[in-house]
């Protein structure tokens, strides 16, 4: 269920995001006085000229000529500082959202695997993207009309009291009429921006996930599936906004009703004192002054009323904008030293680990790898074997033991230069938009074009990159465009073979690539592995028979380990997985 109000803090956050422009907004609000005070001050020259030509044949045309010169110049000037603080508060507003941007992006980086594995990337995306832009319609409504509209409030009240100070006290005392009704839907209409914000984000994520499965869809002939789920969700949001528009439009007639009482009420008023005098004076001009008051005065609660609802839908969108700005990070390693590039000798140490602490996964897990070995690890599906490179890699930490490289526990040691001692090909592989230089040359951005061709050719990427339009200055749409899922794993190997560091990770680097060329991408995987530690993760054990050491994985334990003929004579899981993969049905 949503939220009825804003978290509370929400409000003084994006203020404090907006004090850092505080010169900005000074500026503007001075801009604002003025324009202010030119436009309040107009009626009171429209009042004057209608003072000088009440009685018949005694119309001064000079001190008319005049005053209508100063309300062209009054004009003139309100209508320039108001073009200059509306460009300066869109300055104001669209810096302040580039900065919660910045700070949502950069957070992601940083924030655990764990939060991005369990929350759909489309409601990630929404908060970024759509939030951010109800956030900036929101904050640019309230700088635009909320401090003009106080503003003016101020002004015209001043002024009026320096008028009538009697008929000044029957708007005061209908005001808070206004400001009573707008506070009362205002509050109501938050939980149903709520619920909308939540309902564009679960659509956006609906549409991500479709367009990423699109080809499954199709041959599993889901699409009507898919179309209906989306028509729920879409029908979801079209309920949930016009609830929150149909309710937060109720304050604009409401409080122009009222508005329309305070306006009769000063008419009548001003009216019976110009009739009757009464010791107070008020010329007829001076009745119309006060009238345009009146109607200036009540207008911007209006605006502000609907500034607040638009405020509401805001606050809304960045709290969940926020609410991601600060989710807990991973752990700090500013204190860790550096890792110098490895030997890579490898040891876990009585490793535990489990992704839900009531689920474990990996058990006093125990292994000591010398540098330069092959450690191929296998095992059925959900055994540990990919969570096994997530922790090598510290994209998670393990929950109990140590894992050391060189001697080094890698939680001393910064996540960065860890990193950069292993070089990585997973199954999925990934590319951004960009040459097909670019993307081989991501993990060594300084590689000359024959360094990028030299590793491509010991990729065997360079015959299907030749035959590309621009060659290696192809540029590829997102995830690899047009490009067959093994040629997007060739350049992902590619990649790695530029760099060579002194580890490697191989997570099922060929399945999406032919037998033929796999043969060959097996040579260059040799080759680049000699002299360095290297772990291989593959279903299809005949490609892991050279390694040093096959450790079988079972229930996040490594239940065998030994050479490939070792293991196959000992007749134990291994060899029943061995042939199970040659066994007919």
């Amino acid at each position: 269920m949503a939220a009825k109000k804003a978290p509370r803090g929400t409000l003084g956050k994006v203020l404090h995001r907006v004090k850092r422009y505080m010169p900005l907004l000074i500026l503007s609000l001075l801009l604002t006085a003025v324009s202010v005070f030119f436009s309040l001050y107009i009626p009171i020259l429209v009042g004057r000229a209608i003072d000088v030509m009440v009685d018949a044949g005694q119309v001064d045309f000079s001190v008319i000529r005049d005053m209508l010169m100063q309300v062209a110049v009054s004009a003139l000037l309100s209508a320039l500082a108001t073009w200059l603080y509306s460009m300066i508060n869109n300055r104001i507003t669209f810096l302040v959202v580039r900065d919660l941007r910045n700070e949502a992006f950069s957070r992601i980086g940083v924030l655990p695997l764990s939060y991005i594995d369990s929350h759909p990337h489309g409601d990630i995306v929404s908060r970024v993207i759509a939030d951010a832009d109800q956030f900036a319609d929101g904050l640019l409504l309230g700088f635009s009309r909320f401090f003009a509209g106080a503003l003016t409030i101020l002004g015209t009240l001043i002024f009026m009291l320096t008028i009538q100070p009697l008929v000044a006290l029957v708007v005061v005392l209908l005001t808070p009429l206004s400001l009573f009704m707008a506070r009362f839907i205002a509050s109501r209409t938050y939980a149903m921006f709520r619920a909308q914000s939540e309902a564009r984000a679960e659509q956006t994520s609906l549409v991500d996930e479709v367009i990423g499965a699109d080809k499954l869809l199709r041959a599993f002939g889901m699409a009507d599936e898919a179309l209906e789920a989306f028509d729920q969700t879409n029908e979801r949001l079209r309920k949930t906004s016009l609830r929150a528009i149909f309710f937060s439009s109720l304050t604009n007639p409401t409080t122009r009703f009222i508005n329309s009482v305070v306006y009769a009420g000063v008419a009548l008023a001003g009216a019976l004192v110009v009739i009757t005098g009464g010791g107070i004076a008020m010329t007829v001009g001076g009745l119309s002054s006060f009238l345009s008051y009146a109607n200036q005065y009540t207008k911007p609660f209006n605006e502000i009323s609907g500034v607040i609802s638009e405020l509401q839908n805001a606050l809304a969108c960045a709290a969940r904008l926020l609410a991601l700005i600060e989710e807990e990070t991973e752990p700090s390693d500013s204190a860790c030293t550096c890792l110098p590039p490895a030997r890579g000798d490898v040891t876990l140490s009585h490793v535990d680990f489990s992704y839900v602490p009531e689920k474990p996964l990996i058990r006093d897990l125990c292994l000591a790898v010398d540098a330069g070995k092959r450690i191929a690890i296998v095992g059925p599906t959900g055994c540990g074997k990919t969570t096994l490179i997530n922790l090598l890699m510290r994209f998670y930490d393990v929950r109990g033991g140590s894992i050391t490289v060189d001697g080094a526990d890698i939680r001393a040691v910064t996540r960065h230069s860890l990193r950069e001692n292993y070089g990585m090909v997973l199954q999925d592989t990934w590319l951004r938009y960009g040459t097909v230089r670019e993307n081989i040359a991501m993990g060594k951005p300084d590689a000359t074009i024959e360094e990028i061709e030299q590793a491509a050719r010991a990729a065997h990427a360079h015959s299907f990159i030749a035959r590309l339009p621009q060659g290696y200055d192809t540029v590829i749409g997102e995830d690899g465009g047009s490009l067959s899922q093994g040629q997007k794993q060739l350049l992902c190997i590619a990649r790695v073979m530029l760099c060579l560091p002194p580890m490697l990770i191989l997570d099922e680097a060929t399945s999406s690539i032919d037998t033929r060329t796999e043969l060959r991408i097996q040579k260059a995987f040799a080759l680049m592995m000699q002299g360095r530690t290297s772990f291989i993760v593959a279903h299809r054990l005949s490609t892991i028979r050279e390694a040093d050491v096959i450790l079988v994985m079972k229930d996040g334990n490594v239940i065998e380990q030994g050479s490939h003929e070792a293991l196959l004579s000992q007749g134990g899981f291994y060899e029943k997985l061995y042939n199970s993969q040659f066994a007919t049905v």
